[in-house]
């Protein structure tokens, strides 16, 4: 019926999007047409009338037109906006790991530029002098990332005048932050420091922007490949372990199928 695809052919005239799905989708709703126009042939009524019948039944071509096309806007924005989010999430996840890393690479070479200063204070002899251990008191007390300091002589380690620590009364704890020693040493002496970190930060930003990109990615794939009425579980699978390969690899067969379609 000649008046059928005409009217079909013009509700999809100006949609955009995947032509398999479109073909598809124009060829169900010319089968339901086609199914209310014998119904009402069945009834009684001629061919034309049945076919008008139908038709506005449907809806009528401006309004079935406006909706269809509605419908292929919302889900070309909402599968963009997806990719879009995933993509922001990811980089700024890359972006505050690369911040962190910077700020906690600033904060070891501060450790250990007073890890070496108290070193050159301590000297050749064998007895901590009062000026190394000002030093050694202003590392800890001066600094919110130092929380101890500990000095020992080498070669005498039980001579109490050669050893020195002092450790921070009422450390402040977080979630976020990871204590730990680091040490140095020179000649004789070794120099012991109980610092903190923020390396819970630096990797979580980093992995929780993996993560989200990841599920949204998969998300967008999943969708992307429902739209073009070639989504199974095998296709789930891929997108969600193998994210961005797992498409190119769909995309991949695809182009294959579409080329022996062709040919």
């Amino acid at each position: 019926m000649k008046q059928i695809e005409v009217f079909v052919d013009s509700v999809y005239q100006n949609v955009g999007g995947n032509k398999k799905e479109i073909q598809e989708l124009k060829a169900e709703m010319k089968t339901h047409l086609l199914e209310a126009v014998h119904e009402l042939k069945a009834e009684g009524k001629s061919e034309r009338e049945a076919i008008d019948i139908a038709i506005e039944r449907f809806g009528g071509e401006r309004e079935i037109r406006s909706i269809v096309a509605e419908l292929f806007r919302v889900q070309k924005v909402f599968a963009k906006k997806i990719l879009l989010a995933a993509v922001a999430l990811l980089v700024l996840g890359v972006i505050g790991f690369g911040l962190a890393g910077l700020s906690e690479f600033q904060h070891y070479q501060n450790v250990e530029k007073v890890g070496n200063e108290i070193l050159s204070s301590l000297g050749p002899g064998t007895t901590i002098s009062n000026d190394a251990k000002a030093i050694m008191t202003s590392s800890v007390e001066d600094n919110a990332f130092i929380y101890g300091v500990k000095a020992n002589y080498l070669k005498d380690l039980k001579n109490s005048q050669s050893n020195f620590e002092l450790f921070e009364e009422g450390q402040e704890t977080s979630l976020l932050m990871t204590h730990f020693n680091t040490g140095f040493s020179k000649d004789d002496w070794s120099v012991e420091m109980e610092i903190s970190n923020f390396d819970v930060v630096t990797y979580s930003s980093l992995f929780s922007g993996l993560v989200v990109y990841w599920v949204l990615f998969a998300i967008w794939a999943i969708i992307n490949a429902y739209h073009q009425r070639r989504l199974n579980i095998s296709w789930i699978v891929a997108f969600s372990i193998l994210n961005v390969v797992g498409f190119l690899i769909y995309r991949l067969v695809g182009k294959r199928v579409q080329s022996n379609t062709l040919s």
